[in-house]
């Protein structure tokens, strides 16, 4: 099967063409795309990572990206662009969140924590039960996303009775956790061949999204949200 990813959850995103079946995945094409430029950029780069693998977007036969936490513009821009394909190719979708990524990406066995910065000292938290199978990709359940407010995230992790690795791409995520005396490894921030992967194990355990239901996984209200509630009306 043919997988295509996208990610536009961050500050710079990419694409992903990779072909799986039972008992093998790689990857055909990746190509980054620079942030600011995902409007313009992200259907031109699908197109030509098909063309430069030599397939047709009639090929596609699942759709995987990321639903978020991040950048509301970009998320709205990927999540668009993975509706609009689907309704017309007629693929499935899978939306995976950029913290299971992250969990995903650490292939560790166990209970696992994922941090990223939600700015204004707020910070996105995910935890996950992950089964490492030897020769596959992990399992991984979700156990709780959700948002820690400002200094909560700490008192949060050095309240647990046993404090697991927290991963995350954000390096002041990673100071604060440290300074805590909770163990923390910097990881590298999931890109499209990622969410392919996550995908793919998502869409063999039967877990894909409606287009017409798929939405971005903010974890919090926008500013825009919050602004228009309190507008006179």
């Amino acid at each position: 099967m043919l997988i295509c990813a996208i990610d536009t959850s961050g500050r710079e995103g990419s694409v992903a063409l990779a072909e799986a079946d039972a008992s093998s995945f790689h990857v055909l094409r990746f190509a980054p795309i620079a942030g600011g430029t995902y409007s313009a950029q992200l259907i031109p780069q699908i197109a030509s990572a098909l063309e430069a693998s030599g397939r047709r977007k009639t090929d596609i036969g699942l759709l995987a990206v990321a639903s978020g936490p991040g950048s509301f513009t970009g998320l709205r821009i990927g999540l668009g662009t993975a509706k609009a394909m689907s309704q017309a190719l007629n693929v499935p979708i899978v939306s995976i969140s950029v913290l299971e990524a992250i969990a995903f990406a650490a292939r560790k066995d166990g209970l696992i924590l994922t941090a990223l910065d939600a700015q204004r000292g707020d910070v996105f938290v995910g935890e996950y039960e992950a089964r490492v199978v030897p020769l596959l990709d992990p399992q991984i359940t979700v156990l709780h996303e959700a948002i820690v407010f400002g200094e909560d995230f700490t008192t949060w992790l050095s309240g647990r009775s046993a404090v697991p690795v927290t991963y995350t791409p954000d390096a002041s995520i990673e100071k604060r956790v440290r300074a805590s005396g909770s163990p923390v490894e910097l990881v590298a921030r999931p890109a499209a061949d990622v969410y392919a992967r996550a995908g793919w194990r998502r869409y063999l355990a039967g877990k894909t999204v409606a287009a017409d239901v798929l939405d971005a996984n903010y974890l919090r209200r926008t500013d825009a949200e919050i602004l228009n509630e309190s507008t006179p009306r």
